[in-house]
């Protein structure tokens, strides 16, 4: 009997501490959730950082009235996933910390017009200890630089206010990171067929001509890309039927072709609508904040 009232009285206690510490972003799709209990409580909630990223943007996208939507309690809440060290997981238990998720945190709190969700400086402070010593980042402390890590604290910076847009063409210096070593490094990741890599020693791949390319649009770097061959290279990737592929000759994907279109607005093709760099969407989309 008092081990059976002892259960109750700590699920009494533990489901609203449980529920004060959830995430109550968007989930990757409807097979993600789970109905709620017979009290209506969502116990097991699987927002995901990520997916909110996603479905906020896309709303944006869309044309959707971001006033209109709930975002206090998805703000709020997303502060519980920040960690000591300033990075943040991805769902209100388990799950990895890397820059990817910084990132994520970052634009959605830009996109809602509200800081309150995170630790800027804390933040800042996890991004900077990334950056390695070629001057690349790498997506956790201590790592290898990537190209996708690279863009994930170029553009979280950039979100956050805390470096100048065009710092290469203004002339503007940064007391934050290493603007000419990231340099350096960036410019080495396009290959001899005129792609991008994601990593030394890594083949060219399509949405690194993103990833890498967003950087430098970024930091007012474009010019320094060789256009024509980075335009050859995605071409190849182009298949017959449509849609872009990962490396020549494979078949397309969903993924690869939104960075192929994105690598091409970038280069300013014809006929598409100029990018937000550090939003990945359009700037007509971006501007409507």
């Amino acid at each position: 009997m008092l081990l059976s009232v002892g259960f109750c009285l700590s699920k009494l206690i533990l489901v609203p501490r449980l529920i004060s510490m959830m995430f109550y972003g968007f989930h990757g799709s409807k097979t993600s959730q789970f109905p709620p209990d017979k009290n209506g409580i969502l116990v097991h909630n699987n927002s995901h950082l990520a997916s909110t990223y996603c479905a906020i943007a896309i709303l944006k996208i869309v044309g959707y009235e971001l006033s209109n939507l709930d975002s206090e309690p998805i703000v709020s809440s997303m502060r519980n996933l920040q960690q000591p060290d300033g990075s943040f997981i991805p769902i209100h238990t388990g799950g990895e910390t890397d820059l990817r998720f910084v990132y994520c945190a970052a634009a959605v709190c830009f996109m809602l017009n509200n800081w309150s969700g995170m630790d800027k400086e804390k933040a800042k402070d996890y991004i900077l200890r990334c950056q390695s010593y070629d001057g690349g980042f790498g997506l956790v402390p201590g790592a290898e630089s990537h190209g996708g890590g690279t863009y994930c604290a170029i553009a979280s910076l950039r979100l956050m206010g805390l470096i100048e847009d065009n710092i290469l063409s203004s002339c503007v210096s940064s007391t934050l990171i290493d603007v000419p070593l990231l340099l350096e490094w960036i410019l080495q990741r396009q290959g001899i067929d005129g792609g991008f890599q994601g990593r030394r020693n890594k083949s060219s791949d399509t949405c690194y001509a993103f990833w890498i390319g967003a950087v430098l649009r970024i930091l007012g770097g474009s010019n320094f890309v060789d256009h024509k061959a980075l335009r050859g290279f995605l071409l190849s990737c182009q298949y017959k039927y449509g849609g872009f592929s990962k490396f020549p000759g494979e078949y397309p994907d969903l993924y690869h072709s939104f960075y192929g279109f994105t690598a091409f607005s970038l280069l300013e093709e014809s006929g598409l609508k100029s990018l937000c760099s550090q939003l990945g969407i359009t700037e007509n989309a971006a501007t409507e904040l």
